[in-house]
């Protein structure tokens, strides 16, 4: 889902506060009525462009009243910094997934179950497992906290490097794709996605800032 239309949706207290009652229980449209103090055809509006964006479902019970409930699971991540805004989203990742070859700087214990619980589980594994990813999200966040601050940084001192104020992570990225290639201008477009005119400038400033070298049309760090 687009990162954009998750930050309009979201922008709205009421629409936020369904979700958080959705994500407690199943609930018709007059107990979401009551519980934000609003009239049913504003909780219908809402629940309408929820359901459109694919966040929020519907069920009918015996009696055919309409229950909503929350279609998927779904993460927004926002960034804001000196150097840069951003947001993205993303659903959670198959079970299966073997992260420990994805994310080498991460260190992950290698008893992370590869399947996801079933009816035959032992409870007290499973309270005992959701203990543990608890206490793994709350790492996970820090160490992003951690890892913004040190990308700001290191930022900075890009900044201070080049005497300028400029796009300092476009910059950064350029130098790190000139450590990881052969410095070729094509190379380092490929690693960085940019258009090779737009990194033969940017190689140009940096050479003229004195953090790269040109030799034979590779260039390499000063």
């Amino acid at each position: 889902m687009d990162s954009a239309v998750l930050l309009d949706l979201l922008g709205n207290e009421n629409r936020r506060r369904i979700l958080r009652l959705l994500s407690h229980k199943s609930c018709y449209v007059t107990e979401i009525s009551e519980y934000l103090s609003v009239s049913p055809k504003a909780v219908i509006d809402h629940l309408r462009k929820l359901e459109e964006a694919g966040l929020v479902e519907s069920h009918t019970d015996d009696r055919r009243r309409k229950y909503f409930h929350i279609a998927r699971d779904i993460r927004l991540e926002v960034s804001v910094s000196r150097h840069g805004f951003g947001a993205k989203s993303a659903y959670p990742a198959n079970p299966s997934l073997d992260i420990t070859g994805r994310c080498p700087h991460m260190r992950i214990d290698d008893d992370v179950p590869g399947e996801p619980p079933t009816e035959n589980d032992d409870l007290a594994e499973l309270a005992a497992e959701f203990d543990r990813l608890q206490q793994l999200e709350n790492e996970l966040s820090l160490a992003q906290r951690w890892v913004h601050g040190r990308i700001a940084e290191t930022l900075d001192r890009v900044n201070d490097r080049l005497g300028v104020e400029a796009d300092s992570r476009f910059f950064a990225e350029l130098l790190a794709a000139v450590v990881a290639t052969d410095g070729s201008k094509a190379a380092v477009a490929d690693e960085v996605s940019a258009d090779e005119e737009t990194v033969e400038e940017g190689l140009r400033q940096l050479t003229e800032g004195g953090l790269l070298q040109n030799s034979g049309g590779s260039w390499a760090l000063a």
